[in-house]
């Protein structure tokens, strides 16, 4: 049976860029975002019960996501439905791919980890950076405003609190030292395995 390791991070604190990292170790990689364009794509499995409550946002056979977020900015309750259709079917697409791994490791990417309650993991590896580098690199993509980034933070528990739970920090300050960092926590879970 594989070892699942959560990996988690709030937006900006290079959280892609580690679970790369983790792939080149030789670990498996389920990615919680991808699932989600998976799950809205057109055959998807939320496609239907999302046309079901909300039939503004699905076009074209597909979930679009700039209408989801406008219904989400204007209805208070409508996250809430949404997340009660999509949580169960990436939990499902989730397990799915943990059934079927032969890797000794599988780094699932959760960016709201603690916040959605994932519980059937065996250990956790936060990553993270200082609060001035983590706006820096959301801003510079481009794609947010600093409202945006804002709105993001709020609905995120915060690094610190994160910290403190994890079972492992990952500073990802340079490239370098995540990746020495990596490579110590995969050295520490494959003596694990091997004494389990």
């Amino acid at each position: 049976m594989t070892f699942r390791l959560g990996l988690t991070g709030s937006i900006g604190m290079g959280k892609s860029t580690t679970a790369q990292l983790f792939v080149e170790e030789g670990c498996a990689l389920w990615d919680a975002d991808a699932a989600v364009h998976r799950l809205y794509a057109p055959g998807g499995a939320a496609v239907a019960p999302i046309a079901g409550a909300f039939p503004e946002a699905v076009e074209d056979g597909a979930v679009n996501r700039a209408r989801l977020r406008a219904i989400i900015a204007r209805d208070p309750d409508a996250l809430k439905r949404i997340e009660a259709i999509v949580h169960p079917l990436v939990t499902r697409d989730r397990a799915d791919f943990l059934a079927a791994q032969s890797a000794d490791v599988t780094v699932l990417d959760i960016p709201l980890l603690f916040e959605t309650g994932v519980a059937d993991l065996d250990a956790v590896a936060v990553v993270s950076a200082p609060p001035e580098e983590q706006r820096a690199r959301v801003l510079a993509r481009g794609t947010m405003s600093e409202a945006d980034f804002e709105a993001i933070l709020a609905r995120q528990m915060p690094d610190a609190e994160k910290r403190a739970r994890a079972d492992y920090v990952i500073e990802t300050d340079t490239p370098a030292h995540a990746r020495e960092q990596v490579r110590t926590i995969l050295a520490d879970i494959r003596r694990r395995i091997a004494h389990a």
